[in-house]
C-alpha cells in the first residue's frame, strides 16, 4: 500500500505548511527510495478555481478536469476525435441525431457517494451530465455549447443502459468537436446529490486519476486510477502546484522541484532560448523544450460599425495597415520566435483548413502599404486622423512595435491602455474602433473561428461587427456540409473573403511552450494545449 508526498517549492510559505507538503505522497511501504515514486508535479500559474468540468472554463481547471473525468469522445494528437466513454457512434443521415454507443467497462472512482465502491457508467449519467450542463440553476458557463443547438423538448435520451442519443435543432457538423471539451464531462449524479455545491472541492469522475486533495491556491493532489479503464497510467499521481510568479516556477524548474512549466515570461525567456527560438545549448542537460501550434490566433479588431464613420471604413486602408507589418520581425523581437506570422487567413496553424497554399494572406510590403494609401486618397497618411490602438499593460510592448512599423508609411498612432476587463467590456459594447485581441479555439474546427464573423452572432463572439452577406451563405452552407472536404473548401472561401475585406490586422498564429525536466517522457501535445497526463512515462 502507498500514499503520496511531495516536497514544497514555496519558499517564502511557513513552515507548517512546508511540514505539511513533506508529509503528503510519501512512500509507508518498506525499502522503497523516494525518488521511485513516479508523479508528475507541474506548475499552473492560475489557481484552479473549480473541479467542477461544468465550470472548466480557462486552462489552469480544464487541465485538472482532465486528469479527473471522461467525456463520450476526446481529441487524439491531431485533434481528430476518437472514442472514449463511447466505443462508437453514428449520425443520422438529416445530421439531426447522434446516437452513441457505451464501452461496459467504464467504473467511476470508487468513493463514499456510492459507499465507498464504484458504478459503472450508464446511458442516464450522460442524460444526466447533459441535462446539467444547460439547467440554468446551474449556470455553466458551458450551458452555450448547447444553446440554439439542441432540441427544445428531449434533447438527450438514453435509449437503453449502453445507448446514449442526441437530438439537434438543425445540423451542426462540428458538434462531435464540442462534445470532445472539458465541459461535456460525464458525472454521476450521486456525487452532486451527495456532495452538492460541494462537488467543486471533491469530484468523482472515470478518468486515469482519482481526487486525493485540493489545498486551494497551494496544489492539487491525485492519485493514480488502478481500475481505469485503459489500465493503470505509468504515473502514480499527478501533483498541481499554483506559483503565480513565473521567473519562480523556472527556478523550481531548473532545480527539479518542479517537472513541467507551461508557456513564456519576458523575464526569463531569454535565459531559455536563442532569439531564433531554439532551446539554449547549455540548457540541454537540464531541460527538455516542446512547441507545437497552438489554435490561439493574436490580432487587432476594427469595429467595423464605428468604421463606417471614420477613415478606416476604406477597404484599401486596412488592406494598408495589414501590409505595413514586419512579422516575422515582431516575432524574433519579441516572441523569439514563438509563434508564426499570420500570413494564411484567420484560421491557425493546426486545423486541417488552415492552407498558405490556398490562402494568401499579408506579407510585409511598405511599398504596397503606401500605394494603397495613395489610391485610397490619403497619400503618406494626409489626411487620416490619428490611430489608438487600445490594449492592456500585456501587450504594450508588441502594440508599440506595431506603432513604429505604421509610422512608416506617415500614419500618427497612439495607444491607450486599459484594465483587461474593462477592454472587454468595450468590445462587447462596441464603443472601441480598435483593439488588441486573441481567440483561441473552443473545439478543433474552423468554424470556432470563423463564427467571430457571422453577421447574426453577438460580441463576443463577433468583437469586429463584421457584416458581410457572401460570408454569411458561406457560413450557413458550412455548418450543415457532411462532407469534411466540400466544408473545409467552404472555410477557406471565407477566409478569402476575411483577407481582402480585412475586419482585422493579422498578427501572428500562437505556438504552445512546454518545458519539462529530463525525466519525463512520452509527452503528448495537440493544438489545443491539451496536457494528457495519462500516456506520460516518468524515470
Amino acid at each position: 500500500m502507498l500514499f503520496f508526498i511531495f516536497t514544497s517549492v514555496m519558499v517564502t510559505r511557513s513552515a507548517f505548511i512546508s511540514t505539511l507538503f513533506m508529509l503528503i505522497f510519501v512512500a509507508c511501504a518498506s525499502n522503497q527510495d523516494e525518488s521511485e515514486y513516479k508523479v508528475l508535479h507541474y506548475n499552473q500559474p492560475n489557481a484552479i478555481t473549480s473541479l467542477d468540468p461544468a465550470f472548466a472554463k480557462s486552462q489552469n481547471n480544464i487541465w485538472a478536469v482532465e486528469h479527473i473525468f471522461d467525456g463520450l469522445v476526446c481529441l487524439d494528437s491531431t485533434l481528430k476525435v476518437v472514442p472514449s466513454i463511447a466505443k462508437s457512434w453514428e449520425i443520422s443521415n438529416n445530421g439531426l441525431e447522434y446516437t452513441f454507443h457505451l464501452r461496459n467497462d467504464v467504473f467511476f472512482h470508487e468513493d463514499a457517494c456510492f459507499a465507498n465502491k464504484s458504478r459503472k457508467v450508464v446511458a442516464a449519467d450522460c442524460e444526466y451530465s447533459f441535462n446539467r450542463l444547460i439547467d440554468t440553476e446551474v449556470n455553466s458557463p458551458g450551458a452555450w455549447l448547447f444553446s440554439d443547438k439542441v432540441d427544445t423538448l428531449q434533447p438527450f435520451r438514453a435509449l437503453n443502459d449502453s445507448t446514449f442519443q442526441i437530438k439537434l435543432l438543425t445540423p451542426f457538423r462540428p458538434f462531435l468537436g464540442i462534445l470532445s471539451m472539458q465541459y461535456c464531462s460525464i458525472v454521476p449524479k450521486e456525487a452532486l446529490d451527495y456532495y452538492r455545491e460541494g462537488f467543486r472541492t471533491h469530484p468523482v469522475g472515470t478518468g486515469p486519476f482519482m481526487f486525493k486533495k485540493w489545498l486551494e491556491n497551494q496544489a492539487l493532489f491525485l492519485s493514480r486510477n488502478e481500475k481505469y479503464y485503459l489500465g493503470p497510467s505509468q504515473l502514480e499521481g499527478v501533483r498541481t502546484s499554483f506559483i503565480a510568479d513565473r521567473k519562480i516556477a523556472f527556478l523550481e524548474l531548473m532545480k527539479g522541484n518542479i517537472e513541467l512549466n507551461s508557456g513564456l515570461e519576458s523575464s526569463f525567456v531569454n535565459e531559455l532560448l536563442t532569439k531564433d527560438g531554439n532551446l539554449k545549448e547549455e540548457m540541454k542537460e537540464k531541460v527538455k523544450y516542446i512547441k507545437s501550434p497552438y489554435l490561439n490566433m493574436e490580432y487587432l479588431g476594427i469595429n467595423m460599425e464605428l468604421a463606417k464613420t471614420s477613415k478606416l471604413n476604406a477597404k484599401k486602408v486596412r488592406q494598408a495597415l495589414n501590409y505595413a507589418i514586419n512579422r516575422p520581425l515582431m516575432l524574433k523581437a519579441l516572441r523569439n520566435n514563438v509563434g508564426v506570422p499570420a500570413n494564411a487567413g484567420f484560421i491557425p496553424r493546426g486545423l486541417p483548413s488552415h492552407n498558405s497554399t490556398v490562402v494568401k494572406g499579408y506579407n510585409y510590403d511598405l511599398e504596397k502599404a503606401r500605394a494603397l494609401l495613395q489610391e485610397a486618397g490619403f497619400p503618406k497618411g494626409n489626411g487620416l486622423d490619428p490611430l489608438t490602438i487600445y490594449t492592456n499593460s500585456d501587450y504594450i510592448d508588441l502594440c508599440t512595435f506595431i506603432a513604429k512599423e505604421w509610422e512608416k508609411i506617415g500614419l500618427r498612432v497612439e495607444i491607450e491602455l486599459m484594465e483587461s476587463a474593462v477592454l472587454r467590456a468595450g468590445m462587447r459594447k462596441s464603443s472601441i474602433p480598435l483593439f488588441r485581441g486573441s481567440w483561441i479555439a473552443d473545439y478543433p474546427d474552423g468554424e470556432s473561428f470563423l463564427c467571430m464573423f457571422y453577421s447574426k452572432n453577438p460580441a463576443p463572439p463577433n468583437y469586429t461587427r463584421f457584416e458581410n452577406k457572401a460570408f454569411d451563405q458561406l457560413y450557413e452552407r458550412a455548418i450543415q456540409e457532411n462532407n469534411d472536404s466540400l466544408r473545409i473548401d467552404l472555410y477557406q472561401q471565407m477566409d478569402k473573403i476575411l483577407v481582402d475585406e480585412a475586419p482585422v490586422v493579422f498578427l501572428f498564429y500562437d505556438e504552445s511552450s512546454i518545458f519539462t525536466t529530463p525525466n519525463i517522457e512520452n509527452l503528448e501535445r495537440n493544438a489545443l494545449n491539451q496536457l494528457k497526463a495519462y500516456p506520460l512515462k516518468h524515470h
